[in-house]
């Protein structure tokens, strides 16, 4: 329990972080709201609607084929789906067949495939 609570602040921090740093947004719960492009805010909205149906790993799926341009929406949607996905109980997690630690992993891999993997290594350093 107080290892996933440790990965649930560790993923909170990295998202508000990457947010100010490359976004300007100051938050505390980032939310479709923060998203400036109605096609954004419809993807993003869409993964989040199969977050709640319990298609998690459909949902992350679709998120990977989105952020294939690499343009920084497409991250900003990447940051707002784990954010949102974080703040999911473990309960829900695992009755979806997903788990905290994969919300950390996924979360990780998108900032590094956006070649932001030093601040990977500060939040999530051993």
């Amino acid at each position: 329990m107080f290892e996933q609570d440790y990965i649930m602040r560790l993923i909170k921090e990295m998202v508000r972080t990457i947010l100010k740093l490359l976004f300007n947004i100051d938050t505390e719960s980032p939310t479709a709201e923060l998203l400036e492009g109605k096609e954004e805010k419809e993807t993003l909205e869409n993964l989040l609607d199969m977050i709640d149906a319990g298609k998690i790993n459909e949902a992350e799926n679709s998120l990977y084929d989105s952020i294939r341009d690499k343009d920084m929406g497409s991250l900003e949607i990447a940051l707002l789906f784990y954010s949102y996905l974080n703040d999911k109980s473990d309960a829900f997690l695992e009755e979806n067949g997903f788990c905290r630690e994969e919300v950390r992993l996924g979360m990780e891999n998108v900032v590094n495939a956006f070649g932001l993997s030093s601040i990977v290594r500060v939040f999530l350093t051993d």
